[in-house]
């Protein structure tokens, strides 16, 4: 093994998977993750300054289970890959490095990773001898613990900051770790205090459909005896974990799933979801509360009488579900207090891309990201424009609890949106803002549901959010994500995008110079209460000759549907009053 391979432990990650450096001729890697389920190929692009964000040029799995291929043989004996499956494997890597130079990724910058089937295989050589002749590339087999740190982190790159438990459901095993991104040194103790249970969802489904009676009582028993003590250890390691299951209100631990099963399950929940259809396609950063989390019974229900497509869920995946819903019961039980599940499309292959970056880099938040600022003039300039946008906030009001464009990190964006397709009529561009948000940047870390929501009804806005009834039913699905978090934010929404196509109205045109937008308008106001509805008392102040040729019933007009559009549970009346005057 040791010719065409290498161990990979906590000591040698660094040195066997070198680290990014900004300076390299190259920034595009390959990674290959040989999980139980199936083999994952993707290729990244890492160059600054966007480096942050990860970018998948290309991805591709084979659908070859060594779990499966590694266990048909273990009734008549060791636990050996069968030779058809070793040339199937070795001809897909072959397949994946020839994609990899195609596309210019350097050799060195090609990566393969093994997990447990290749620790536990016996013919493991022959495995490797077959790959490294087929494609001239060598395998780096994961510790355990390097397994639980690249899985853990996978996970975690999807998001600017974590603090939770973190679990990955595997083909052949379950991992449970503790997270939080605000101590030094996580990374590493993540991996050295995680716990793995052998109860992936492929070996339990061979448990539950090929066992005697007392053996799948016994194994049950395992499972939930080892994801209590699991939590247990890590509870006295972590006092910050065990505060979270206080009986005190709003207690309860966040937990991060990722791996195959996990997100299958999180599939089924996302079909049963009290909003739909659910107006987020992907998995990636889907939350629900503990309590939708753990109704494992209904789950179980969906999945043995829907016969439609549920999306998200293949055939391999719904035969799986029972074996999934039963990690889920353990958990649960094991558990007390649930806060929220959030899902994770993060895994190894991720996990090993952020562990390439320096700290630094790893917890910048990737949203502002996201829009490519092209010289320091028009960093001015975006900044110049946010600034007179947020002066339109009330002065007494703090909104730094509330997710918005500007709290979430997407002000560089919004703002570059302002003047996009001004050609365009309003109501087709209020319709497109929707479903720009919902769909672009697909894999983008930390673009989570509530951001892509928050963005699409701020640009919504922004062109008067005039939809047809196809349109608005989306609008009102975003809504309704929207409000689970935060039930003002969705009047601060329609709010900002007011302010955004005032914006336009003065400056048709994003400013070329740096503070000009601040000569030609300025904004202030400030929040009242009133007997029946708040009122926020919006100042603007144009220069003379701008607020002779504007009609101030036209700017007025702007804001008169502000909070008209909500339907979640903020009832709170609001009105915004317009006072127009010159300077």
């Amino acid at each position: 093994m040791a010719s065409r391979t290498g161990i990979v432990t906590l000591d040698n990650f660094a040195s066997k998977l070198p680290p990014w450096e900004p300076n390299l001729p190259s920034h595009l890697y390959a990674l290959v993750d040989m999980g139980s389920n199936g083999i994952r190929f993707s290729i990244s692009d890492l160059s600054p300054p966007k480096t942050r964000l990860l970018r998948c040029l290309y991805r591709e799995r084979a659908a070859i289970s060594l779990y499966d291929a590694l266990n048909a043989s273990s009734s008549t004996g060791p636990l050996v890959f069968p030779p058809d499956v070793v040339i199937r494997v070795s001809r897909t890597l072959a397949r994946f490095k020839s994609i990899a130079d195609d596309y210019g990724v350097p050799a060195e910058h090609i990566s393969v990773l093994a997990t447990e089937a290749m620790r536990k295989a016996e013919n493991a050589a022959s495995m490797l001898d077959a790959i490294h002749e087929a494609s001239g590339l060598g395998v780096h087999v994961l510790a355990p613990e390097v397994e639980a740190l690249f899985g853990a982190m996978g996970a975690r790159s999807g998001f600017t900051s974590v603090d939770g438990l973190f679990l990955d459901l595997g083909g052949g095993s379950v991992q449970m770790t503790y997270l939080n991104s605000s101590v030094d040194g996580y990374e590493i103790q993540a991996a050295q205090s995680g716990k793995s249970l052998p109860f992936g969802a492929a070996r339990l489904t061979k448990i539950l459909e090929g066992s005697e009676t007392e053996a799948r009582v016994t194994a049950m028993k395992t499972l939930q005896d080892g994801m209590r003590d699991a939590f247990a250890k890590l509870q006295q390691q972590f006092p910050s974990l065990r505060d979270t299951q206080t009986a005190r209100e709003g207690a309860g631990v966040d937990i991060y799933l990722c791996g195959g099963g996990f997100r299958g399950y999180g599939s089924i929940l996302m079909h049963t979801d009290a909003i739909q259809p659910y107006p987020i396609p992907g998995i990636g950063a889907y939350t629900v509360q503990g309590s939708f989390f753990s109704r494992t019974k209904a789950m179980r229900k969906v999945n043995d009488e829907y016969d439609g497509k549920i999306f998200g869920m293949s055939k391999r995946r719904r035969r799986q579900f029972p074996a999934i819903a039963t990690a889920v019961e353990a958990l649960v039980d094991a558990i007390p207090q649930v806060r929220t599940a959030t899902f994770c499309s993060g895994g190894n292959r991720e996990g090993a891309l952020f562990m390439k970056l320096p700290r630094a880099s790893r917890e910048e938040n990737p949203l502002p990201l996201l829009h490519q600022v092209g010289d320091k003039a028009e960093l001015g300039t975006l900044q110049s424009v946010m600034d007179v946008v947020q002066s339109s906030l009330p002065t007494n009001v703090d909104l730094s609890d509330i997710p918005t464009v500007f709290t979430l990190g997407l002000g560089p964006l919004f703002v570059n949106s302002i003047w996009t397709r001004t050609g365009e009529p309003s109501e087709a561009n209020a319709a497109f803002e929707l479903h720009q948000a919902v769909t672009r940047d697909p894999s983008t870390p930390s673009f989570t549901h509530l951001a892509r929501a928050i963005l699409g009804l701020t640009l919504c806005s922004r062109w008067g959010a005039g939809l047809g009834p196809i349109d608005r039913l989306l609008y009102a699905n975003l809504q309704k994500l929207v409000d689970r978090a935060n039930p003002d934010a969705n009047f601060w929404a329609e709010y900002i995008g007011a302010i955004a196509n005032l914006v336009a109205m003065i400056c048709p045109t994003m400013p070329g110079i740096p503070g000009r937008i601040g000569k030609v308008l300025r904004l202030s106001s400030i929040l009242k209460s009133g007997k029946t509805k708040e009122k926020i008392h919006l100042t603007i102040s144009l220069p003379s000759a701008t607020y002779e040729t504007l009609d101030s019933q036209e700017i007025e007009s702007l804001f008169k549907n502000v909070g008209k559009h909500q339907t979640g549970t903020d009832k709170t009346a609001r009105k915004v009053e317009v006072a127009v005057k010159k300077f």
